[in-house]
């Protein structure tokens, strides 16, 4: 059982956060675990923990088929929000159904992944009330797997993104499989900018679909009060290759950049809070239910 931290709540609804996250973090700030929870460092993509091949296999088929065609054809058909409509705690619950095939370092139902990270930031950031909800939503599109949300392969769901349309940086994990992406060899989508320009804004980029573009799309299109940068965290968690390496930070404007800032605080509790240790979901429930109904309405089309 996690141990509760209850801070003041941030009033202050969709603004801008323009607070330096440096400076917000607790005296008793989230101890990083060494290992994760099979023993080996995290995000070790060649530690044989059982989940290694399961985790390459998912790589090539979505380095093979992310396509700027495919992008587009998924965003345009997930943008009619026609699938469901329902409130984001009902939506939470749907994950126990839900196992990540690319994530190598748990393999628990995505519901207890979603409240580890948010307790962990809770802890340290009492009083950011919107990061904590940012947390426990930002995994929610990983329902496109389940069979009323189109049954998606997992490559088209979940793992690292990166940008189509433009080269794929070698920094992405498992770089090899893009040779095989009908993309890897078109002049249009193959130089370092391809179709884009620098300094265009992440939003003017097709990010590789998944469940982080999908729950931008779903919270945007509903009208959430979230401030951008819990968008933005929303939207570019997985963008590892740009957390990481800094790849693809040639399209990133003033509002990214900024907003990158609050995408790096809540990137290791993302990473990092994820155990074997569960979190007693009826007790913590009530609080998340009342950011909830502060930053969202009761029902949303999905």
């Amino acid at each position: 059982m996690v141990t509760i931290c209850i801070g003041k709540v941030d009033q202050a609804k969709g603004q801008k956060i323009q607070l330096d996250a440096n400076e917000l973090v607790s005296n008793d700030e989230f101890a990083l675990p060494e290992n994760n929870a099979f023993g080996n460092s995290f995000r070790d993509y060649e530690a044989d923990n059982g989940r290694k091949d399961i985790v390459e296999q998912h790589y090539k088929s979505s380095h093979i088929n992310q396509t700027y065609d495919f992008v587009k054809q998924m965003r345009e058909e997930y943008m009619k929000l026609d699938k469901a409509e329902m409130g984001i705690w009902e939506c939470c619950e749907l994950l126990n159904e839900v196992v990540d095939d690319s994530d190598p370092d748990l393999d628990e139902p995505q519901i207890q992944h979603l409240l580890q990270s948010a307790e962990a930031i809770r802890k340290d950031y009492p009083n950011e009330d919107w990061l904590h909800l940012t947390a426990l939503i930002h995994d929610l599109g990983k329902i496109l797997v389940l069979p009323k949300f189109g049954g998606l392969p997992q490559w088209a769901v979940v793992g690292d993104t990166f940008p189509v349309g433009c080269a794929f940086d070698e920094s992405n994990v498992h770089h090899k499989y893009f040779k095989e992406n009908p993309d890897f060899n078109n002049p249009k989508y193959n130089t370092r900018n391809g179709v884009y320009i620098e300094g265009c804004g992440l939003d003017n980029v097709l990010m590789s679909w998944g469940h982080d573009d999908y729950m931008y799309m779903v919270a945007k299109e509903n009208g959430t009060t979230l401030p951008s940068a819990g968008l933005f965290i929303v939207r570019y968690h997985s963008f590892y290759p740009l957390h990481k390496y800094g790849a693809y930070s040639q399209f990133m404007n003033e509002e990214d950049k900024e907003n990158f800032k609050w995408l790096k605080v809540f990137n290791k509790y993302d990473l990092y809070s994820k155990s074997k240790l569960l979190v007693d979901v009826e007790k913590v429930k009530p609080y998340y239910e009342s950011l909830i109904a502060k930053y969202f309405p009761a029902k949303l089309k999905w």
